[in-house]
């Protein structure tokens, strides 16, 4: 990995996680998805020829344990349930050691990324000091970035799309060419059934596969075969 890009990846918990998932999916399906969107996102940027180095912030110990021996990762363990926010001022902080480096933050729940799809917003956010992609949905984001030597204070969330336009972020998705992989995040059934058409990441598609087909639809599911 030898690019010009650091990226940073927050993971969160996997108990409780994916909530918007039920009920069609109980807590261990819920659980051993977000564990495999995680796996696929970090797997994807590490195949990023743009990318430098990914710095993963988690508490999952385990999980911790299988990225770090992935070269070009770097773990940065989370103390305790400190919020998304303070997850990605804590990477970053980690990431400024990076000097001459871009910066970037990307969520973990991306299971259809590809690494083209990365390398091409990551070449379309060179032109900007700080950029965004937005999700499908155009209300959230997915991706912020910023130039080497240039501040970087994401706003994930609710409306976080348009706070980063009101930022003065300049929105990748509206200027065209981002690939939808990379904006379809996935918080519900609908959406996971999104990302499968697109095609997801080896470990989100054995998860899925393992499902029942009360847990999801095998319109969902035959998307796999």
């Amino acid at each position: 990995m030898s690019g010009e890009w650091i990226v940073v990846v927050p993971v969160k918990a996997f108990a409780g996680a994916k909530s918007r998932l039920s009920p069609k999916l109980d807590p261990g399906h819920r659980a051993a998805l977000a564990r495999a969107f995680a796996l696929d996102a970090v797997e994807a940027v590490r195949g990023a020829d743009r990318v430098a180095e990914v710095v993963v912030v988690t508490g999952e110990t385990a999980l911790g344990h299988e990225l770090e021996a992935l070269p070009g990762v770097v773990l940065v363990p989370e103390p305790g349930a400190a919020g998304l926010a303070a997850a990605i001022e804590l990477g970053i902080s980690h990431a400024r050691h990076g000097a001459g480096r871009h910066l970037a933050v990307m969520l973990g729940d991306l299971p259809a990324l590809r690494p083209a799809a990365l390398d091409a917003a990551l070449g379309a956010a060179a032109g900007h000091r700080r950029a965004f992609v937005a999700d499908l949905e155009g209300t959230g984001s997915t991706l912020v970035t910023a130039l080497a030597g240039t501040d970087l204070q994401p706003r994930f969330g609710p409306d976080s799309a348009a706070v980063h336009r009101r930022s003065g972020f300049a929105d990748l998705a509206a200027l065209g060419g981002i690939d939808l992989g990379l904006r379809r995040d996935v918080d519900t059934v609908e959406a996971l059934e999104q990302a499968l058409g697109l095609g997801v990441g080896p470990r989100t598609a054995e998860v899925v596969a393992a499902f029942t087909d009360d847990a999801l639809p095998r319109a969902g599911r035959s998307r796999l075969a």
